[in-house]
């Protein structure tokens, strides 16, 4: 259907990697550096279209939340692994589902560990990457067992990303001629492959702290009810 509707404008298509022309297929997910089987055209860029900061939140669940670290880290990963270009986050401001708006099982707080919460607050230490654009050719070179090395040059300039897979352990890397150390489960971005600009496991940003406080005790059988409404069956309505 979107093809035939020959809109003029490139269509997005989450989750499909067989997604026809014009139609560029994405990724969405929590680590699209490693999961991603990237665009299916050579003609198309490689986007994230949702970066969840967080796990889907069901009532019965544990909350499971992201580090500022670990998105920094997937997002420079996706970056150098898959020359991507554009990044979206979901959830990147959280909220609460007021009213019958949640669906099935879904919580009241609606994605409460995002990097901005329903009041604006910046609940995690987060950091914008800035937006890097290279051109001609990509060289990949292995340098030890769990670490990697992306770099992008042209004629004039040269980044590199210094990839450490290893979630436990700090490492000593040598690259060109100088010597590098690498955080667990990091990545490190150099200008002109020389000088690191970008750690993504040192992100210093101002955030809040959230504190609640009680104006209301529900210790008394008068001060809450429970109603119930009939769900209606589609064969009623029909």
């Amino acid at each position: 259907m979107a093809v035939n509707l020959q809109t003029g404008i490139p269509w997005m298509m989450c989750k499909q990697d067989d997604a026809p022309d014009p139609i560029i297929n994405t990724c969405n997910g929590l680590i699209c550096g490693e999961t991603f089987h990237g665009p299916n055209s050579p003609n198309k860029p490689a986007l994230w279209t949702e970066n969840w900061t967080s796990r889907y939140p069901l009532y019965g669940h544990d909350p499971r939340f992201r580090s500022p670290a670990d998105i920094a880290f997937a997002v420079a990963l996706f970056i150098a692994r898959k020359k991507g270009s554009f990044v979206s986050y979901y959830m990147y401001h959280g909220g609460t589902n007021f009213g019958r708006f949640a669906s099935s099982y879904v919580t009241t707080s609606y994605y409460d560990g995002a990097p901005l919460d329903e009041y604006e607050n910046c609940m995690l230490q987060s950091s914008n990457l800035k937006n890097h654009y290279f051109q001609e050719h990509i060289l990949i070179t292995h340098l030890v067992s769990n670490k990697r090395g992306h770099v992008f040059k042209t004629e004039s300039n040269c980044v590199a990303f210094l990839v450490n897979f290893d979630k436990h352990k700090t490492s000593n890397i040598q690259f060109g001629e100088a010597s590098f150390q690498l955080a667990p489960k990091s990545i490190s971005i150099l200008s002109s492959c020389r000088r690191v600009v970008f750690e993504t496991a040192k992100i210093n940003a101002q955030h809040g702290l959230r504190t609640a406080q009680v104006v209301q005790y529900l210790n008394n059988v008068d001060s809450w009810k429970v109603f119930k409404e009939p769900i209606p069956l589609a064969i009623n309505n029909s």
